[in-house]
């Protein structure tokens, strides 16, 4: 077989594909079998195994439409963005992204490692499974990943350069319609909001001009900042990790954008866990993800301090004053951020099944809580400083809809 035009693979083409161009990565006389593995919302994904030795490799494909909606029409290029930003991950960040082997410019699919020894984070979590690591490594990913792709540390041209080359415009649209738009306003009617909470949310979401006001504030800053290379969809989902390791995967949404939509999104999605882990009154399992989601901020603030004295070389940025001021910056964006992230997987078109695979009025109560506390991440955003201001605004939410009244 051909592969010298673009098509969307299946798992015989994919065998054959790697067969014919990815032979060196396997032992003499392989026998290939293939799986596609892949259940998100925009690419193919083909698990490809040597029968006789075992190994195995990932080859992920970019599709030219989301698999979520043919709405969606995507450049498949995004898979070369995928594939260089992996490289620089790997550069930046040692050990805590999968390793890359090759990009095909045609088929537009990059060659990975399979970490099949590591688990999907969100899944693991859902298990009520627990892992000491995962506040370390995933600081030291996002101060290493962000603080020394931001001006403060690269020169100026080679940033700017850096920035053309990870322009990223069909996929930044998705997250400004599904992140930053619809879930406030349901301008293009694809939201989908569990039914026993549809007034609720017009009230309190749609209904809200405060609330619609920092959104846009929040929106144009998204636009508008390119202030570091970000992964663009850091949540449980694209984050696999085992007791003893951590790893990045999925970053095809990246492009120069504010720090703190990377950290918000950490922080949200543990936020679901914990709304998860509360639901079936998993108190252990609740406590360790308060704990983790306090030491990940307190760690990211104090590793940041810490890189920023080492690194920055910009003489502006060596004004006295001036890191205070960025991190504080930093923090409000995830703070904003962290409420977005909220809203937009609980009311808009994509969800997390932290909290669909509720039910009844457990869902509902698990919503609610969640986006009371969303509303106060946007609208106070300036005064989140450490991991116990985010702390305590859930804890507060989940104080206000007390389990009796929702069993």
């Amino acid at each position: 077989m051909k592969f010298d035009t673009y098509f969307t693979m299946n798992e015989s083409e994919a065998a054959t594909y790697a067969s014919e161009k990815l032979a060196y990565l396997f032992a003499d006389d392989f026998s290939l079998s293939c799986k596609e593995i892949g259940d998100g919302n925009l690419n193919y994904i083909f698990k490809v195994t040597d029968k006789r030795s075992n190994h195995s490799i990932i080859i992920k494909q970019s599709g030219p439409v989301a698999r979520i909606s043919d709405e969606f029409k995507l450049s498949p290029d995004r898979n070369r963005i995928e594939y260089e930003i992996l490289k620089l991950q790997q550069q930046f960040a040692p050990g805590l992204v999968p390793k890359v082997y090759a990009y095909d410019p045609i088929m537009h699919c990059t060659v990975m490692d399979d970490l099949s020894d590591h688990q999907i984070m969100r899944r693991a979590l859902m298990e009520f499974q627990t892992f000491p690591k995962f506040a370390q490594d995933i600081s030291d990913f996002m101060v290493n990943t962000l603080l020394l792709t931001s001006d403060v540390v690269l020169e100026h041209k080679q940033k700017k350069d850096l920035v053309r080359n990870f322009i990223n415009p069909q996929l930044c649209e998705i997250t400004e319609d599904l992140v930053y738009t619809e879930p406030f306003n349901d301008n293009k009617n694809r939201n989908d909001v569990f039914e026993l909470n549809r007034s609720w949310v017009s009230e309190h979401i749609y209904d809200s001009l405060p609330l619609r006001l920092e959104t846009a504030k929040l929106k144009f800053e998204f636009m508008n900042h390119a202030q570091s290379l970000i992964h663009g969809d850091l949540h449980t989902g694209s984050i696999f990790v085992r007791q003893d390791s951590t790893k990045v995967i999925d970053p095809e949404f990246a492009f120069f954008g504010p720090i703190g939509y990377d950290v918000g999104n950490v922080i949200a999605n543990l936020i679901f866990s914990w709304a998860h882990s509360d639901a079936h009154q998993q108190s252990d399992h609740k406590r360790w993800v308060e704990e983790t989601l306090v030491a990940t901020v307190d760690l990211f603030i104090t590793k940041f301090s810490s890189v920023w004295d080492q690194k920055v070389t910009e003489v502006s940025a060596l004004t006295p004053g001036f890191k205070e001021y960025y991190l504080s910056q930093v923090m409000s964006d995830s703070a904003g951020v962290t409420g977005l992230e909220l809203c937009r997987r609980i009311i808009g078109l994509a969800h997390v099944k932290d909290i669909t695979s509720l039910t009844g009025n457990i869902r509902l109560r698990a919503e609610r809580i969640c986006l009371t506390a969303a509303k106060e991440f946007i609208l106070e955003r300036g005064k989140y400083c450490c991991g116990l201001d985010f702390l305590q605004t859930f804890k507060k939410a989940e104080a206000a809809f007390a389990r009796e009244d929702y069993v």
